[in-house]
């Protein structure tokens, strides 16, 4: 039986913005001050404009290709894409076990490894890590109710 895979790109770009906003909120009102302590950045010092927007580009980028995929994930784990009964699982109870199986397998590991390889503090490491299960749940939850 061949799966019958359909991605919602209005979930996936729903997604995408909601992660900007969560990231906007996380590392400037939330945690702004102590991630940047935590890095060594000075805030009284600007980045130039170009900087800025090439950062926010590639992060756009970034939670593009994390929401496209993760749809693809979960679409294969949904017996419904293989003409399967999806019982009594409803879609926010898919949505969390995804995100919560993609940051221990594949955030977790690299965000352990930057904090002992590149020396990070586990203030640092708290802040990113908690970030990174949080975007994948709000991705998570857009995408399977959509």
């Amino acid at each position: 039986m061949m799966p019958n895979i359909q991605i919602n790109f209005m979930a996936i770009g729903i997604a995408v913005v909601a992660n900007f906003f969560l990231g906007y909120l996380w590392y400037t009102p939330l945690f702004g001050k102590l991630w940047a302590k935590e890095l060594g950045l000075n805030l009284d010092q600007k980045p130039p404009a170009s900087e800025f927007i090439r950062g926010l580009i590639i992060m756009v980028v970034g939670n593009f290709l994390m929401a496209w995929v993760f749809a693809h994930n979960i679409a294969v784990w949904n017996p419904a894409t293989w003409g399967l009964p999806v019982g009594e699982m409803t879609s926010s109870s898919m949505a969390v076990p995804a995100a919560f199986f993609t940051y221990l397998g594949f955030y977790l590991p690299g965000d352990l490894s930057r904090m002992a390889w590149e020396n990070k503090s586990l203030k640092l490491f708290a802040i990113n890590t908690s970030y990174h299960f949080l975007s994948l749940l709000v991705a998570s939850l857009i995408i399977s109710n959509m």
